[in-house]
């Protein structure tokens, strides 16, 4: 028994040696870093959940607001002189809390409408048809899209501000960002009581477009369309993408494959997320360099 102590005080001595001497030599570089602190995660000093977000956090130097906002193409907008009983339903579909109002296109966003503004004409006749967008609006915050997602952080916190239209080069609208998009590449995917689990995996939306989970088995995918892409090497649409990408893609970017056009909507620097998922036409088809 004491034998087996001794063994075990030993090992810890000698790998609190090896913390000390790494400390004191120090990390040479991030590669380093990350692989000492996963050494701790193995021998249970550090939880996994504290390594996922250091390295959340340690990634975020190296991104953008450009790669994690909402493309404008996903916005949820109103207009400036719309009344709230031509926009109050698509907003409670939403379930977001805040929405840019924009004037004659998404490129002019004058202020930020907050949902708790709209409660009092839900129960109110009389305020419902008195109802001025333009009393209530808040002020809005712009930032270019090569801004860094310290930096947006640090200015979220700053400002108060949970939300900021993203410009791009030539000023107009590219999008929008949120605290929470930002929160969410430190910690991971942020669910709140929104967020439901059991929401179909496949939605049309219009145009005849899709929006899929990325997660979605590819059984289903094929059962859903009536076609046949392969399930041998991979289980679901994510396996598929990253291999046809080659790299873990931004939002935005988009790729085809068997007949379909598939553009991420939602990703952080983990996995994808969310998809658009068209259907192209025969002729679109025929005119592709390439086919798979």
């Amino acid at each position: 028994m004491n034998e087996d102590r001794s063994s075990q005080a030993q090992a810890h001595k000698n790998w609190f040696d090896k913390l000390l001497g790494a400390f004191s030599a120090e990390p040479s570089n991030r590669t380093e870093l990350l692989g000492f602190l996963k050494d701790a995660s193995d021998r249970q000093l550090i939880a996994n959940d504290a390594l996922t977000i250091i390295e959340g956090a340690l990634q975020l130097s190296d991104m953008q607001v450009g790669d994690v906002m909402i493309p404008r193409s996903h916005m949820t907008v109103v207009k400036i002189d719309q009344h709230p009983r031509e926009f109050l339903s698509k907003l409670i579909e939403s379930a977001h809390s805040r929405f840019p109002v924009i004037g004659e296109t998404s490129d002019e966003v004058l202020g930020i409408l907050l949902a708790k503004d709209l409660l009092p004409l839900i129960v109110d006749h009389q305020a419902m048809e008195a109802f001025d967008i333009r009393q209530v609006l808040r002020q809005v915050a712009f930032v270019p899209e090569y801004k860094g997602l310290y930096s947006m952080l640090r200015e979220f916190r700053e400002t108060h501000n949970h939300m900021a239209i993203v410009v791009d080069e030539y000023g107009g609208t590219a999008g929008l960002v949120t605290i929470e998009d930002v929160l969410e590449e430190i910690v991971g995917e942020i669910e709140d009581e929104h967020d439901v689990e059991e929401e179909a995996d496949i939605r049309p939306v219009e145009a005849g477009n899709y929006l899929i989970k990325a997660l979605t088995p590819i059984e289903d995918f094929n059962d859903y369309f009536n076609v046949d892409f392969n399930d041998e090497e991979f289980d679901t649409l994510s396996g598929i993408l990253m291999q046809k990408f080659g790299h873990l893609p931004r939002r935005g970017e988009s790729v085809v494959i068997s007949g379909f056009e598939f553009t991420v909507i939602n990703a952080d620097n983990r996995r994808i997320r969310l998809l658009q998922a068209r259907r192209l036409s025969h002729a679109e088809i025929t005119e592709l360099p390439e086919q798979d």
